[in-house]
């Protein structure tokens, strides 16, 4: 009876000491969980002198560069230009002074190559964590989006393609664009991408494919847009536009004003 009573206690025992050593694990492991849940602080970004920084450096067209600084001047918005070796020197904070980051159009492709991974990490947690604005224009769109010529990726995954004339060996034309309660505009294409899969639909080309999208990355405000609506007078040459080059101005403004603020455009 004496051992019966023994054994017994000595189970109670174990018994104990097995569910104390459980307990503290739990503890151990919620502990764990609860700092891994805890965000590390970001360092405050460093203000920048202008809300608007435009890149200029390798694979960015120039003209593009142009006539981008071009509205942006008609509109009174100041920005500073960053070329390859300026724009791989900025570190996350330094981006995040900035309201807007303006992409052009040109090769996106040569500008992904052209900076480092580090600057397109650098880029997308200015965007997404700082809540700083991107403007992608053509190049620019490829670029912001996912793309294996090291691209921001700010669409979680989403790449882009050519508008649908590209494979019809087309290159550039006047493109009619059509938006919601609006008129259509002739607008200049060249090479750009159409938009699908990613944000709220802007404007959308001749096969009903987005032409201009806007959305949120994160804490900040995207604009891609796969035609030139900044173009000036002197691109259109011989081709025929039924939109006088004032107007698509006047909406390329409107534009870059929604993209700066992060004032969402009407939308279909």
């Amino acid at each position: 009876m004496r051992f019966c009573v023994s054994r017994v206690a000595i189970s109670r025992h174990l018994i104990l000491l097995i569910a104390l050593l459980l307990a503290s694990l739990a503890l151990i492991g919620c502990g764990s969980q609860q700092n891994a849940q805890v965000p590390r602080p970001l360092p405050p970004p460093i203000p920048a002198a202008e809300p608007v920084l435009l890149y200029d450096g390798t694979g960015a067209s120039s003209s593009d560069v142009s006539a981008i600084e071009a509205v942006l001047g008609n509109l009174g918005i100041d920005y500073a230009t960053a070329d390859s070796g300026k724009l791989n020197g900025m570190s996350e904070a330094q981006l995040a002074g900035y309201k807007l980051i303006i992409v052009p159009g040109g090769n996106s492709i040569t500008i992904g190559q052209s900076v480092t991974t580090q600057t397109t990490s650098a880029i997308r947690g200015a965007v997404t964590q700082y809540g700083t604005h991107y403007l992608g224009i053509c190049a620019g769109a490829f670029f912001g989006g996912y793309s294996i010529y090291n691209g921001v990726n700010l669409t979680g995954g989403v790449a882009f393609n050519f508008y649908a004339d590209e494979f019809k060996g087309i290159h550039v034309e006047p493109v009619q664009i059509t938006r919601p309660n609006d008129d259509w505009l002739d607008v200049y294409w060249e090479d750009g991408p159409q938009l699908s899969g990613w944000g709220a639909v802007v404007a959308k080309f001749p096969d009903s494919t987005p032409a201009i999208v806007e959305g949120q990355a994160g804490k900040g405000f995207v604009v891609f847009t796969g035609v030139h609506l900044e173009a000036p007078e002197s691109w259109r040459g011989s081709m025929n536009f039924r939109t006088p080059v004032e107007v698509d101005l006047a909406y390329a403004g409107t534009v870059f004003q929604a993209a700066l603020n992060g004032t969402a455009l009407p939308h279909f």
